[in-house]
């Protein structure tokens, strides 16, 4: 889970870094999509190599490997002091994670045929060419009004996201293998906290299947507010809030469904080990705070993506007279209709995915 989790936050970082987005500028020296696609990934893989490195050097100073000696001794038990170091954890942490990442950024960055036509149309049109890429001067006008830059308001919604039925299913399939998992016979060595019976892979692959449920479903919930945000005759700040919310939908729904499921997976955890009674080991909850740490990071960089998409559309509507209390107010509505609906599903699957547990 925290390998997961550090890979999809690399993933969406590479996914929002403006270096990667082609530009006719640097397609023309040669930086066409797939090689700043290979870019990324090296840049992605880099980054990910030196931070498993300072994670192991700090592994090391704590067992006290390292010819620094530490400053605390009660590290030892916890870290198997008295065992050499496993090479497969290390070969894990120093390459499968980069790996991961190189390829999980290179794949999300693939160029596609539609978006390479498009940069070659673009690139083969002089003045529009040019005032994209900042060159053209400011009193030179366009050549034509087809060439005009218009910046993209929120006049129609986009179609809904269609993955809802299918985060259903999975979730369903995730509440349903969970279920099986803890109530099953008793397995020799596999026991959960509070002698619950049953497999922890099991379980764990239920939830598995429960996050990947909701990061299906978050477009379709995200779209959703949207649409709840413009009902009942909407004013023109509803509808402003509304329209944005569906642009934005796609691009925030993911990680939030993924902070969704990490949320509920949290709550239906810690109502379980305070009912069984053990305490939580400190690599327990290293690997929880990294978790939460990376899918809060990971929606907090697709809302200052979305927030950098959205500045010619809120820079337009300046120039049109708009009042800043008015896109204050809508983004307060984003959020508040969001906080409405997905704060409640996750509620509810946590309450779902805890009651096995409690009656094994």
């Amino acid at each position: 889970m925290p390998t997961a989790a550090t890979v999809y936050l690399a993933i969406t970082v590479a996914r929002t870094d403006p270096g990667t987005r082609p530009r006719s500028g640097l397609a023309t020296i040669g930086l066409g999509p797939a090689r700043l696609m290979a870019l990324s990934a090296v840049t992605t893989a880099l980054s990910t190599v030196l931070g498993s490195l300072l994670a192991l050097l700090a592994f090391l100073h704590l067992r006290g490997d390292l010819p620094v000696p530490r400053s605390d001794g009660t590290a030892a038990g916890f870290l198997a002091v008295d065992q050499s170091l496993p090479l497969p954890a290390v070969l894990t942490l120093l390459v499968l994670v980069p790996l991961a990442a190189s390829l999980g950024s290179a794949l999300a960055l693939r160029p596609k045929d539609g978006r390479a036509r498009r940069l070659g149309r673009r690139t083969g049109t002089g003045a529009q060419t040019a005032a994209e890429s900042g060159d053209m001067p400011d009193d030179r006008a366009p050549d034509s009004p087809d060439e005009m830059s218009v910046p993209d308001l929120p006049l129609a919604p986009r179609p809904a996201p269609g993955g809802l039925p299918w985060g259903v299913a999975t979730l369903a399939a995730g509440l349903a293998v969970e279920t099986h998992a803890s109530g099953g016979g008793p397995q020799q060595g596999l026991h959960l906290p509070g002698g619950l019976a049953g497999g922890p892979a099991g379980v764990l692959a239920g939830w598995a299947l429960t996050a990947l449920g909701l990061a299906l479903a978050g477009p379709a919930l995200a779209y959703l507010c949207g649409s709840l945000l413009q009902s009942m005759s909407p004013g023109a700040v509803r509808l402003l809030a509304g329209r944005g919310l569906q642009e934005e939908a796609r691009r925030i729904g993911r990680p939030l469904g993924v902070v969704c499921a990490v949320a509920s997976a949290a709550y239906a955890t810690a109502a379980l080990y305070v009912r069984a009674g053990p305490s939580l080991g400190p690599l327990t909850v290293l690997g929880a705070v990294l978790v939460a740490g990376c899918t809060l990071a990971t929606l907090a960089t697709a809302a200052v993506e979305a927030r950098q998409d959205r500045a010619d559309t809120i820079a337009a509507l300046v120039r049109l007279g708009a009042p800043a209390t008015v896109l204050r107010t809508a983004a307060l509505l984003r959020a508040g209709a969001l906080v409405v609906v997905f704060v409640p599903v996750t509620w509810v699957v946590a309450e779902l995915a805890a009651m096995p547990l409690a009656r094994g």
